[in-house]
């Protein structure tokens, strides 16, 4: 007898995403995932984003009032969230067609898994794959999926990434304190008590673009990470961490230096 699809809950923060947020909302709401929760909490934008929040406001949930950044927004979504799996999605990524379907079938034949991260694809403000040296080198460390190794690098895709209701309530919610790195913090919160179960499948695509976080990659995103690990690691593994760092931001500038 085939198992009942769990309720999903997908949170997506939102401020002064205009360009973008509408392909965001609607590659979530096209799923036609039979059992979806879908909430948008954004922080009071300035420019479209309200309207377009509004023009599908029979099919979500909308948050609107100031917050602190992205991690609170994404905190106050999960609070008042009631979906057995859950996950957040910036408002300028992209879930790929059926990720829903494929993540809710896994956590119903898996009861086990109380988490899961598939593959990503990088792509620029016109829906172009970028990146994919980038992709392929996490791809190939998410199929080892070692917490070891997630300590010295951060192989997992947030947009891909999603977890039961129990992880929530055990691990709590997320470190409003981190600007660029609450996602990793979390992952090496969870990896630390639950194993990670990797679909070797496409789940979604990971927007880089000028004014997004990771299109303007700094120094500042690496040190933040690099504190984060510290947390969690040993000395020998933060050394290790330390020099994949270095590494990064010799390849990041290499890549900021030929596309410009």
């Amino acid at each position: 007898m085939k198992q009942k699809l769990p309720r999903i809950s997908i949170i997506t923060p939102s401020l002064n995403q205009g360009d973008f947020i509408e392909k965001t909302i609607l590659s979530v709401l096209d799923q036609q995932y039979p059992d979806l929760e879908y909430l948008v909490v954004d922080g009071g934008s300035t420019d479209q984003t309200s309207e377009i929040i509004q023009k599908y406001g029979h099919s979500l949930l909308s948050i609107r009032e100031k917050d602190n950044g992205q991690t609170q927004a994404i905190n106050k979504g999960l609070r008042q969230s009631t979906g057995d799996i859950l996950a957040f999605l910036s408002s300028d990524d992209i879930y790929l067609p059926g990720a829903l379907r494929i993540v809710g079938e896994y956590f119903s034949e898996h009861p086990d898994a109380m988490w899961l991260s598939g593959y990503c694809i990088n792509i620029d403000n016109n829906d172009r794959e970028i990146r994919k040296f980038i992709r392929y080198y996490k791809n190939f460390w998410l199929a080892i999926h070692n917490y070891k190794v997630l300590l010295v690098l951060n192989y997992i895709s947030q947009p891909s990434t999603f977890w039961r209701r129990k992880v929530l309530e055990e691990a709590g919610y997320l470190d409003e304190n981190l600007y660029f790195t609450m996602d990793y913090e979390y992952w090496l919160r969870l990896g630390r008590k639950y194993p990670l179960h990797v679909l070797n499948q496409n789940l979604a695509r990971f927007r880089i673009h000028k004014l997004s976080k990771s299109g303007s990659t700094s120094h500042k995103q690496f040190d933040e990470e690099y504190q984060v690990a510290g947390r969690y690691s040993n000395k020998f593994l933060l050394l290790l961490h330390r020099i994949h760092r270095q590494l990064n931001i010799i390849v990041y500038r290499l890549m900021m230096h030929i596309n410009s």
